[in-house]
Parts: C-alpha cells; sequence; structure tokens
C-alpha cells in the first residue's frame, strides 16, 4: 500500500477546529494515532492492504454506546474475503479486545463477486475499501479514556494470494459527553447502508416452497423462493451470495423468466445427515448498478434431512474453500459400511499398538487350552465381550460428546492427559503382574489349591479392554472411512459400526475356539511360559515408553516427569500390594489401606498437567515442512506450488510407520523437492477443532489423512490411502504437477 498523506492542519485549521468543538454542536475531527494504522501482505516493496481502527466518536459519554470498526483499503485489483470466501480464499477475521467495553457482532455490508478468467473457481469479498464495523457499549463506570484494540486477520489476493495479520490499538477519550466524529462517522453510515437488512424491514414478504420434502442426504433439491412487495425485484449477475450453510453442498437462485420476484431455487445436500436442519441463507441483492442496489438478508428454514436409501448416488459437492471435496467414501452404503468397519477391525491385530496385547493373550490362550479344556469358549467369549463392550461404551462417550457440541475422532482420548497417564499405569500394573511382583485376584497362601474361576474370566474380559484402549491410537485399512463414515450418521450407525469394529477385533481369537483344530497348533505349556510371560511384561513397559513420549508431546518435559513420578509411585503400590497378599487380617487391610494412599496421593500431587500451545512438531521427517494453515495453502496454491497435507498425530503409530517407511525415504523426499510441493503437516497430537473439521469434511475420523492438492485443481484433492506406499506417494505428486502444466 503506497504511503498515504497525512493532512496537518495549520494554525488556521487548528483554530477552526477549536472553535468547531464549541461551536458545532457535538462534532469533532480527530487524527488516527500511528498505532490505530498497519499495512501488511507486502509485495515486491509495496503493501497491499492497509487496516485502520476507527471510531464514530472521539468522544464518549459512559453508559453510551459507538461504533467501532477496522477500514480495509487495497490496491488496485487486490481483495479481501468475506465471511464465506466461496470455492477459496479465507474468511477475513477481526478479533476485538476492548476492556470496559462491550463490542457487538461484526457488520458484513453486501460482498462483491470475483471469478477467475476460466470461470472456474468464484469467490465473495471487497475490492478498494470496506469498513467492518459493530455496536459498542461503554461501561457506565468507564473514566479515563477506553483502550480499543483489533486484531485483523485478512487473506489479500491478486492473482496470486498473500495473508496479512494486523494488530491495531488506539484510547478513545471519555467525556461528559458524546461527540461525533465529523470524518469518520459518514464512512460508518455509508457501510450502514450496504449491510443487507431484513425483507420484512425492507417492506418485502418472502416465501418458500420446495418440490419434495424431506430432503435426503447426498441429493439435489428444487424449490422456489417468491418475493412480493412495492419496492422493485429486478436483479442483476451475481445476485444472491449464499452463507455458509452446514449440512449443504450447493445452494443457487436463478430469476424465473417473466416472473419478478420470483425465483428458481436448486441445491444439493452434503453427503451426511446434519445435526440440524439447514436453513437458505445469504445476501439477494435487488436492483441495478445504475439505479442502486438493496441488499437482503435471507434466513429461512428449509426442510429436514433424511439419509439416502441404501445404493442411491451421491451428488459431487461444490467446494466452500481450499481442498473442500466430498469425500470418496461418502456413496457407500450402511452394509458396506458396516463390513469395511468389521474388516477394519480385524485389521487391526496387525497394526503395531495391539502386538502386546495379542501376544499376552496368546500367552493366556496356550495356558488355558491345556489347563482349561472345557472354558476354552467361555475365554474367548469374555475376551470379546471385553472387546466389543469397550467399544460400545467409546461409541456411548462419543455420542455424548458430540451431543455436547464437541468434535471427536479416532483415538481423541490420547488427547487427555489425564487418559495417557491412566493408560501408563495400567500397562505398568500388568507389567509388574507378569514378573510376578504380586498376582491378582487369588489368595497368595491357597494359589495352589484354589483358582477363583471368574477371575479368569474377569482376566480375560479385562485383557479385551485393554486390546480396545491401545488399538485406537492405530488406523487400518478401512477403519478411516468406516469410522469416519458413522460419526457423521445418527446414533443407530455409530452404535453399530463400532460393535462391528469389535467383532472384527476380537475374530482372530474366537477362531481359535470357534474353529476345530486350531488349537493344536498352540505350542505345548512348559518351562518357556514362565519365562515368556516376563517377556511381555518388558513388551507392556515399551508401550509405556511410547505413551510418555506421547505424553510429551501433550505437555512437554514437565509432563513427562511428572506422568514418570506417578508410574514410579505405581510401582510402589504393586510392590507394597504383592507385601500386604504374603499377610492376612488387619496388617494385609492396612497394607491395602497404605497403597490406596498411595496412589491417591501421587494422583494429586503428580498428575497435574499443562497442554502446551499448538506447533510444529520437532523433527519432521520432510525438510522445510510447515503448520497446516488455511492461508498458508492457498498462498501456495496461488504461487503454482503443489500442496501436500499430512494430518498426523504424535500417538498414532500408523502415522509413524508412514513416515519413517515412506515419507522419509529418498525416493520421496527427491519427488518433492523436484516437483516444489509445499509440505504441510496438520498435528492433532493435542486437541485442535480446525483439524477436526477438516477431517470431517473428507469422512475421516481420524488420523492418518494425506491430501495432495494440485493447483490447477484447488477445489478437487487426492486422499491418499491410510497405508502409504513410496510409488502411491511419488505418483499422486507427480499427478498434481502434471495438472499444473497441462493447465499452462
Amino acid at each position: 500500500m503506497k504511503q498515504l498523506r497525512v493532512r496537518r492542519l495549520g494554525w488556521g485549521g487548528l483554530l477552526f477546529a477549536v472553535l468547531g468543538l464549541f461551536l458545532g454542536a457535538g462534532v469533532a475531527r480527530a487524527e488516527l494515532p500511528a498505532t490505530a494504522v498497519a499495512r501488511g501482505a507486502p509485495d515486491q516493496g509495496d503493501e497491499r492492504v492497509e487496516a485502520a481502527l476507527v471510531t464514530d466518536v472521539t468522544q464518549v459519554k459512559p453508559g453510551d454506546t459507538f461504533r467501532v470498526g477496522v477500514r480495509f483499503r487495497m490496491d488496485p485489483h487486490w481483495h479481501i474475503y468475506w465471511k464465506n470466501p466461496g470455492e477459496s480464499g479465507l474468511a477475513s477475521e477481526v478479533t476485538w479486545d476492548t476492556p470496559g467495553t462491550t463490542v457487538g457482532e461484526l457488520q458484513w455490508p453486501a460482498p462483491s463477486t470475483f471469478r477467475t478468467p476460466d470461470g472456474y473457481i468464484t469467490t465473495y469479498g471487497y475490492e478498494e475499501e470496506v469498513l467492518l464495523f459493530a455496536e459498542a457499549q461503554v461501561s457506565e463506570k468507564a473514566t479515563g479514556s477506553l483502550q480499543l484494540s483489533a486484531a485483523a486477520d485478512v487473506l489479500v489476493c491478486e492473482v496470486h494470494c498473500l495473508p496479512a495479520q494486523l494488530m491495531l490499538t488506539r484510547n478513545l477519550p471519555v467525556g461528559s459527553k458524546t461527540l461525533r466524529d465529523a470524518e469518520h462517522a459518514p464512512a460508518f453510515d455509508a457501510s450502514r447502508a450496504r449491510v443487507p437488512v431484513t425483507p420484512e424491514s425492507a417492506g418485502h414478504v418472502v416465501t418458500l416452497a420446495l418440490d419434495a420434502k424431506p430432503l435426503t442426504a447426498g441429493q439435489p433439491f428444487t424449490g422456489t423462493l417468491t418475493l412480493t412487495g412495492q419496492a422493485s425485484h429486478t436483479v442483476e449477475k451475481d445476485f444472491f451470495v449464499p452463507e455458509r450453510i452446514r449440512g449443504l453442498a450447493r445452494l443457487a437462485l436463478s430469476p424465473v423468466a417473466g416472473k419478478p420476484g420470483t425465483f428458481k431455487l436448486e441445491g444439493d445436500v452434503a453427503p451426511t445427515v446434519p445435526e440440524k436442519e439447514p436453513r437458505l441463507a445469504g445476501v439477494l441483492r435487488l436492483g441495478t448498478a445504475a439505479a442502486g442496489y438493496q441488499a437482503l438478508s435471507l434466513d429461512l428454514p428449509l426442510a429436514p434431512v433424511v439419509a439416502a436409501a441404501p445404493g442411491a448416488a451421491a451428488v459431487k459437492a461444490s467446494p466452500s474453500g481450499v481442498g473442500t471435496a466430498v469425500a470418496p467414501e461418502s456413496s457407500l452404503t450402511v452394509g458396506l459400511v458396516l463390513l469395511f468397519a468389521f474388516l477394519g477391525g480385524a485389521l487391526l491385530n496387525l497394526m503395531p499398538c495391539v502386538f502386546p496385547v495379542l501376544a499376552l493373550k496368546a500367552y493366556g490362550f496356550t495356558r488355558t487350552v491345556h489347563s482349561e479344556h472345557g472354558r476354552v469358549g467361555a475365554h474367548a467369549l469374555a475376551y470379546a465381550g471385553g472387546i466389543v463392550g469397550s467399544m460400545l461404551a467409546l461409541a456411548l462417550v462419543v455420542l455424548a460428546l458430540r451431543a455436547g457440541g464437541s468434535t471427536v475422532g479416532w483415538g481423541f482420548q490420547f488427547q487427555e492427559p489425564l487418559f495417557v497417564a491412566a493408560v501408563s499405569a495400567v500397562l505398568v500394573a500388568f507389567a509388574l503382574n507378569l514378573f510376578g511382583v504380586f498376582t491378582v485376584g487369588t489368595d497368595g497362601t491357597a494359589l495352589v489349591e484354589k483358582v477363583d474361576a471368574s477371575h479368569g474370566l474377569s482376566r480375560s474380559a479385562g485383557e479385551g479392554v485393554l486390546a480396545v484402549v491401545l488399538a485406537t491410537p492405530c488406523s487400518a485399512p478401512l477403519l478411516g472411512t468406516a469410522v469416519g463414515f458413522a460419526l457423521a450418521a445418527g446414533p443407530a450407525m455409530v452404535l453399530a459400526t463400532f460393535f462391528m469394529l469389535g467383532l472384527g477385533l476380537a475374530m482372530p481369537f474366537c477362531l481359535l475356539v470357534l474353529v476345530p483344530g486350531l488349537s493344536k497348533f498352540l505350542p505345548k505349556p512348559g518351562a518357556w511360559m514362565e519365562r515368556g510371560k516376563q517377556l511381555l511384561g518388558f513388551a507392556l513397559l515399551g508401550t509405556t515408553v511410547w505413551l510418555v513420549w506421547v505424553m510429551g508431546g501433550l505437555t512437554g518435559v514437565d509432563g513427562m516427569a511428572r506422568l514418570l513420578s506417578f508410574l514410579a509411585l505405581v510401582g510402589l503400590g504393586a510392590w507394597m500390594y504383592g507385601l500386604a497378599q504374603g499377610v492376612s487380617g488387619g496388617r494385609k487391610a492396612a497394607g491395602v489401606a497404605g497403597v490406596v494412599a498411595v496412589l491417591v496421593l501421587g494422583g494429586v500431587l503428580t498428575l497435574r498437567f499443562e497442554e502446551t500451545g499448538p506447533a510444529l512438531r520437532k523433527g519432521s521427517v520432510v525438510a522445510d515442512a510447515q503448520p497446516w494453515d488455511e492461508a498458508a495453502v492457498t498462498a501456495a496454491l496461488a504461487a503454482g506450488q503443489p500442496v501436500f497435507i499430512d494430518f498426523t498425530a504424535d500417538w498414532c503409530l500408523t502415522c509413524k510407520f508412514n513416515e519413517r517407511t515412506v515419507l522419509a525415504r529418498e525416493e520421496v523426499r527427491a519427488a518433492l523437492a523436484e516437483h516444489k510441493v509445499a509440505f504441510f503437516v496438520a498435528d492433532w497430537t493435542r486437541r485442535d477443532a480446525r483439524i477436526s473439521a477438516k477431517l470431517a469434511e473428507f469422512g475421516r475420523a481420524g488420523v492418518p489423512m494425506y491430501l495432495v492438492v494440485s493447483p490447477a485443481a484447488p477445489d478437487k484433492p487426492e486422499v491418499l490411502p491410510e497405508l502409504l506406499t513410496t510409488d502411491s506417494v511419488v505418483e499422486a505428486v507427480r499427478r498434481a504437477a502434471r495438472r499444473v502444466a497441462d493447465a499452462m
């Protein structure tokens, strides 16, 4: 932005201003302080946008209202975006910090429509100048001056796009009366006139009639919008700008020839059933450029959405931003989703996160087959029951959190430090049990004479629960597709999917019982079993080491130290419990009470975690990797770079496997460098609503997810498989680059 000239007052002007202060009936003029103006988006030595923090008053009385806003001025041919940027770009954001002043909702003047030269991408925003403002209420107790601060986050685009983050601050005097700012108040009035109004306030009556109700997920719909009233109903091109509407993939209005005020409504319902009934929302612009425009704000209910019948073909979504396309899974049938869930659960048995429990269960079955022939089936059913019950409990937690407005996905519980600490403690206790530090559920004085049968079944069920807990950080083929579809559907589908997932996870060991003859392949018991049991304890401790590392990603080094301190106390408690099992009576009760005291007090003192802020994970296997950000992605695509987005987490073992075996390979690095790919990491180790929303857009419930986006088709990203191969990554990068070459 070229440096603006600041008008300076001479002595005569100063005298005129002073006279105006006393004689101008509450009207004054004030120059903006330097801190209230900022410039950004540097390009070839020139800042492309200027922002100024302005008010419509120069002084305000306690308890009065005034208008405060951010005025944006862009270089010729450059623009910023509306609250719905359209098929590309990012919505402009203004964040207020105004102690002693309450700022209302941001007011958005009606936007303009922009299209790429080929007409392929449509966006909405503002060029030249726009004032985004809000009404502000001053506290009755305000004195001295008010501190007003605003943070503006915008994306400034011409052919290419540049992000700009602008910090603005100023003070507003508080006095005995409110004085109108003669320079800036007219700009607020003009901006206010451009803000859409309700049809009723403008003398219009709006009616909406859909051709069919209810709406069907993934299917198109049509209807008629009728506008009646005495005002003109003439419209020009680009007369309707839709808002971002949950549950809809596309929404468009077109005038009906020969019927002024009548519009044909066409739209596509999103592939998944939304939680709330979608609405027709947007700006309808009446009039012409010559006669002037009148902007109306539409907000009308449409109809409830029901799930599509099995086998129904889903429509393709019209994207609302870079990379927001319909996921390929959107046309899945219910039966196919449940099959995917079952197969995904079965494949989880091959993932590294479940290995320790599988080995433990194999040991247990070897012992049981040869010592309790009649109870093998009961143990298998107890193990399956533990898995399925845990899966259903997890599904109920997901539904409860979703009902409370939270966005959750597969493995979400590993984003909670206390959950990671609890699982770590269980694994340490299991390991010490295998080492013989203590026994579970048996009386040490009668270990040989009596075995509690219910204890054996309880242990099998507990191992099933542990298998579910350790399985959730992993993602197997077909698993993300099934769970993503389920989490976007209704409660019944969520429960059914998690039930089938549990059956698949339990299947391998159930087959040992259900298929005659398979159990003969298990080794015979012997002295090796005691040593094998102890070796499995070290496997569980190895899993605990990984969880401590996960805690480091969540809470930093201090969190790791606190967790290790707590695990040391868990070890102390296990040792004390083992000593108590060798005595009886009051001494045993005192020993158990001591164990409880150690664990409770230790937990209170050590399990206090503070999550660290979001940051790019250290040690990325790809050089020059950047933290994922929509503005940065848009800027890279605008610069002609293909984009690779890695949605990952420290606790996701499948992600780590892909990073070490594929993304770190020299062939992949060479392909990324050759085609100048911008590599972004979306780290979901800690909760991040932006990443959760992006995963949901593609029908995924968790990580990993990999997107390859070509600048030639930013609305059609390629979704790679959950288990990567070197060839799949290299070929996807080449296809993205080839699209750019073909478009030139």
